[in-house]
């Protein structure tokens, strides 16, 4: 490999990582957020909202763009864009303008992921697609993880525009090395004559209302919220009107008959369950922690760091093994049932549960996940080459995305629902008619001591007993809420199996060089 092409996966590397961080950085920093800014949770959530939406909405079109406008240009651009709307956050003065630096951060963003994804499989020849995988898996995976544990060190000590301003020394730097390595793809077409604006403007409306949907839906009681109602219309209409048009137009935005070949059905049906599992495992996991261990975002962070390095350190491997095995097909299935073994460890949590029993989920994780990603990456993108390896590598990052969006806001809809189910269930059997329940008020009221209740402003025992009692309540209806969420989970993901059925390799593979 020339000097060149490492400094291409350099470059492709570290503003993957640059994007994935800022995903999850913000999320540790939001409580600091609300104080410095004076503002509600509701209104901070839009900071994160803002750049998903705007995210999201460039993903699948970042081929297409880089096409008009020259790869190069493009990329470089988005990456200074990105750092120079970062460091516009940190100086922010206010909310509004702080949620209007993350959209265009976003925009920015949206481009970088399949862009440097591409650019990764461009370096290596069909044969070795296993380790362009393995490569660019390992920043997407480890990302994620640095994230909360980076945002919290960092709020903590320098305060929270201190996650925003990190990133000018890794972007300018990134800026620098990629003017000397990135170049427009080799026999590029630029036609400048033939811009479909109505399906830019479909493709938005549609990706956009869909993601805000997503994002906000539980937290605005979905369909009771004109907004979300609203949002579902626009979405739906919009993303019809889009397939129609871009299947009547002679130059489409996204070449959906690409949705053809079976292979790509059954890539972006896998990649929308991987996100599920990934995101959902890690919004749903974190909320255990905290409400039954009261662990922060940093211990959080720091408990699945080990995972993610197993996941990082069998990456290589499952890359290798793509290259040599027959049959790819096999390692997806041997990924899949690892992320149902995890499920079903994650089943029997409860308050009684060691931080190893944890610790053994997390590895079975992340050893799923490196034998899922490479795979379903590499297996398909192998198939393509030129530009529509860049349109395939935009539509499998955002059918991922939007498959974690689906399943966080799926998750927490679920999980709400069923706290409020099981602790009326529990209230029948808690009352003053209940021996069992007198007996324990009664236990539970002799163990109060006077100081003790002076210290959290009580009057009397009886109160706090009654208090105490509440709060074991809530515990208990969580965790019962907890383990049939995870199994109503497990279900859902024993789908990602049927997908596998149609995927089937072309007998003449392309090689994955000249991508967008």
């Amino acid at each position: 490999m020339s000097l060149t092409s490492r400094l291409i996966i350099f470059v492709a590397v570290l503003a993957s990582l640059l994007e994935i961080i800022d995903t999850s950085i913000v999320n540790v920093a939001i409580p600091t957020m609300m104080g410095n800014l004076g503002a509600t949770l509701d209104d901070v959530s839009m900071v994160v909202t803002g750049y998903t939406v705007a995210n999201a909405i460039v993903l699948p079109v970042s081929a297409w763009l880089g096409e008009r406008i020259g790869r190069r240009r493009y990329y470089l651009s988005c990456i200074a864009i990105f750092t120079i709307t970062s460091v516009a956050c940190g100086l922010a003065p206010n909310l509004t303008s702080l949620i209007i630096f993350r959209i265009f951060q976003g925009l920015a963003g949206g481009a970088l992921l399949p862009t440097s994804q591409a650019l990764i499989y461009e370096q290596f020849p069909k044969e070795q697609a296993g380790t362009a995988g393995a490569i660019f898996g390992m920043s997407v995976m480890v990302g994620p993880t640095l994230g909360p544990v980076l945002g919290g060190y960092l709020t903590d000590n320098y305060g929270w525009r201190s996650i925003f301003n990190i990133n000018l020394p890794i972007g300018v730097l990134t800026i620098f090395m990629g003017l000397m390595c990135i170049q427009d793809r080799t026999n590029a077409e630029k036609n400048k004559s033939n811009l479909d604006i109505f399906g830019f403007i479909l493709l938005v409306l549609g990706i956009g209302c869909l993601q805000f949907l997503l994002e906000r839906g539980q937290a605005d009681d979905w369909f009771e919220s004109k907004i979300i109602l609203t949002c579902a219309i626009v979405s739906i209409i919009s993303i019809i009107l889009f397939i129609w048009w871009e299947l009547k137009v002679k130059f489409p935005i996204i070449n959906l008959r690409l949705f053809k070949e079976p292979i790509v059905v059954s890539g972006v049906t896998l990649m929308g369950c991987l996100g599920f599992f990934l995101y959902g495992v890690v919004f749903v996991l974190p909320v255990f922690l905290n409400s039954t261990f009261n662990y922060t975002a940093v211990q959080i962070g720091e408990l699945f760091i080990p995972g993610s390095i197993l996941t990082a350190m069998l990456m290589p491997l499952a890359g290798k093994k793509v290259q040599t095995i027959s049959d790819p097909r096999k390692l997806i299935v041997i990924g899949l049932i690892g992320v149902e073994i995890c499920l079903y460890m994650m089943s029997f949590f409860s308050p009684l549960t060691s931080v190893n029993e944890i610790l053994i989920m997390l590895f079975m994780r992340g050893a799923a996940l490196a034998f899922l990603f490479v795979p379903i990456n590499s297996t398909i993108l192998s198939q393509f080459s030129g530009y529509e390896l860049g349109q395939v590598a935009g539509l499998l990052n955002l059918f991922r995305q939007i498959g974690g969006s689906i399943g966080i806001a799926v998750i927490d809809t679920l999980l709400a629902r069923h706290i409020s189910y099981n602790y009326n269930e529990i209230l029948l059997h808690v009352s003053n008619l209940s021996t069992t329940s007198i007996n324990e008020l009664n236990s539970s009221a002799s163990n109060f001591s006077f100081r003790f209740l002076k210290d959290i402003g009580l009057s009397n025992s009886s109160n706090a007993a009654l208090l105490s009692l509440y709060s074991r309540v809530q515990h208990q209806a969580f965790a019962l809420s907890f383990l049939q969420l995870v199994q109503i989970m497990m279900i859902i993901f024993a789908i990602s199996f049927l997908p596998i059925i149609f995927i089937k390799l072309k007998k003449k593979v392309k090689n994955v060089s000249n991508s967008h």
